[in-house]
């Protein structure tokens, strides 16, 4: 049981759920719940986001198991739970999953699906200390989980590629907030992403008002703002480790409202519901597995 355990702890259940969360605004950006003859594509790309997302937080400890012995020895590598090879197995069969469930959808979805396991490697294997690049190439990783999402009607991605961009400026300012968790942060990198912050939500109020859905939207951007806000304000009064952590960690679990505003902005609140409904579920796992 205790070795079961470690295996989850890998694979951070919590973060797992907000790719979910992802796929599902992505899919309604596309309007494919508007004419939905089966929801098997749905649940194959859910299934390949699972994947896909899950590989990459392995190998991030894979690539990481040397640094994780000095600073985060509990881990379940570095701890001699799970060994680098068995790691490198687990994640390398979720990455197979991810993009073999991607490929039984279309052609689009299957190039998404190997474009996120290059990135998620890139980012673990060379990236991650990058002080631009590393916080670019994370969000990179979350655009494309969208864009996998919208691909399940591949024209679409015409339509919306560009909608990625917002992920990426999202995950990028949680990335660099990040880089302070163990030995705390500076002032400066913190309000520079509350400025990043303030860009994803404007954004996100655009779209809603362009779609003559602005006033449902707010239900998810008000909570959204506070979840992100509330701990980051506590994180720049004193940037201690363990405030930046929290930071992050609700930054990343945030990410269902996120996804849940999208939904709602391009008129699918019935999907934005469904998305929202994640949310205890992250939080409950994010007692029990590390979010970062």
């Amino acid at each position: 049981m205790e070795k079961i355990l470690g295996y989850i702890r890998l694979m951070r259940p919590a973060n797992v759920v907000t790719s979910v969360a992802d796929v599902l605004a992505g899919i309604a950006i596309s309007g494919y719940f508007l004419g939905a003859e089966s929801y098997l594509p749905v649940l194959l790309l859910c299934i390949s986001t699972i994947g896909l997302y899950g590989g990459g937080i392995i190998f991030n400890d894979v690539f990481d198991a040397a640094l994780d012995k000095v600073e985060r020895p509990e881990r379940s590598i570095p701890s001699g739970l799970i060994t680098v090879k068995e790691a490198v197995v687990f994640g390398a069969a979720f990455f197979a999953v991810g993009v073999i469930a991607a490929g039984l959808i279309n052609p689009v979805s299957l190039a998404i699906s190997l474009l996120i396991v290059v990135a998620c490697l890139t980012y673990n294997k060379w990236m991650k200390h990058h002080f631009i690049l590393g916080p670019l190439n994370m969000g990179l990783c979350r655009g494309l989980n969208l864009l996998l999402g919208i691909s399940i009607l591949a024209p679409q991605i015409q339509s919306w590629w560009f909608l990625a961009i917002i992920p990426i400026i999202y995950i990028a300012s949680i990335t660099m907030i990040s880089r302070g968790e163990v030995h705390g942060g500076s002032k400066k990198t913190l309000y520079f992403a509350s400025l990043l912050y303030l860009v994803v939500i404007n954004s996100l109020l655009y779209f809603s008002y362009i779609k003559n859905n602005f006033i449902l939207t707010l239900v998810f951007v008000l909570p959204f703002a506070w979840m992100i806000f509330r701990p980051l304000i506590k994180a720049f009064i004193n940037p201690v480790g363990k405030n930046i952590g929290k930071a992050v960690k609700a930054g990343v679990i945030a990410l269902i409202l996120m996804n849940a505003a999208w939904a709602t902005a391009f008129g699918a609140w019935e999907v934005a519901l469904i998305i929202a409904m994640l949310l205890p579920l992250s939080l409950w796992l994010s007692k029990t597995f590390a979010v970062t």
